[in-house]
């Protein structure tokens, strides 16, 4: 008699938790996503500022591109927010899940190759400099980054979760090892010492050069951050095959705290941050 009962009722009782713990991870969820929103202002102040200045747009071109990109993703946010009650807006959740994976990865990782280049071949940069290469550059990344949110809209509507996780796989490893690449090579250039200076380190003679491996740095260990743990996960759902928003939510929680240190970044640059000391 127990042991049916308890059979009867272990069934409904497992059902109850698991619908519990669902609920519970999309609140997080939708609450990680909220906090994403709080980036929108800082992200509009960082444009106005570099549209502002009188030679702040071809200084800062590759990061206004990345705070556009940014505003896309706050859009995301949004979407994903809104889609859990307005199910007509998931194909523009699932489309503006482009500027999450591919944008923010592919304009930072523009702009480290911009300061690897300065460091490491100042006459290729200076040859490169002009305007206009940067518009070519990030013309290419935006194509691809919009290639990449049909990628993105197709699979996860067609819920082929495997193959999304192997495209981010594949995608996010290559940006990071690019990244990498320019933080060991800016490194290296820094710690050898140039004509005429004997032993002396570069740390202290070029201060320019110093700060290009400082933004490299952070851009680097914020990059890890970000998209270390979809890797990750997208190994994880590779071998598992389990695709569930408990996977995704570590690996979104990293990535929606981190967006915040680019912009801040620039504004420290800029001397807007008064309270933080150069």
């Amino acid at each position: 008699m127990n042991n049916s009962t308890v059979n009867l009722t272990t069934p409904e009782t497992s059902t109850h938790y698991k619908i519990q713990s669902w609920e519970l991870i999309v609140n997080l969820e939708i609450f990680v996503y909220s906090i994403n929103l709080f980036s929108f202002p800082t992200h509009c102040y960082v444009i106005w500022l570099i549209v502002g200045s009188r030679s702040g747009v071809a200084l800062e071109f590759f990061n206004l591109n990345l705070s556009v990109c940014e505003i896309g993703i706050c859009l995301n946010s949004l979407f994903f927010i809104l889609s859990r009650w307005f199910s007509c807006l998931e194909f523009l959740d699932q489309f503006l899940a482009g500027f999450t994976f591919t944008g923010r990865p592919l304009f930072q990782c523009l702009m480290c190759v911009e300061r690897y280049l300065a460091v490491v071949h100042p006459v290729t940069f200076l040859k490169y400099k002009p305007l206009r290469y940067r518009v070519f550059c990030c013309t290419a990344a935006w194509i691809i980054n919009i290639g990449s949110c049909l990628v993105c809209m197709y699979n996860v509507a067609s819920k082929n979760h495997h193959a999304h996780a192997l495209f981010l796989t594949v995608e996010l490893t290559l940006v990071i090892s690019i990244q990498l690449f320019c933080l060991v090579a800016v490194f290296r250039a820094l710690k050898h010492s140039g004509p005429g200076e004997g032993g002396r380190k570069r740390e202290v003679d070029n201060p320019i050069k110093r700060r290009a491996l400082f933004l490299i740095l952070i851009t680097t260990v914020t990059m890890f951050i970000l998209f270390f743990p979809f890797v990750i996960i997208g190994l994880f759902i590779i071998v598992t095959a389990d695709s569930s928003p408990a996977v995704w939510l570590t690996g979104v929680t990293c990535f929606i705290l981190a967006g915040f240190v680019q912009p801040l970044l620039y504004l420290h640059r800029t001397g807007k941050l008064s309270f933080v000391p150069h």
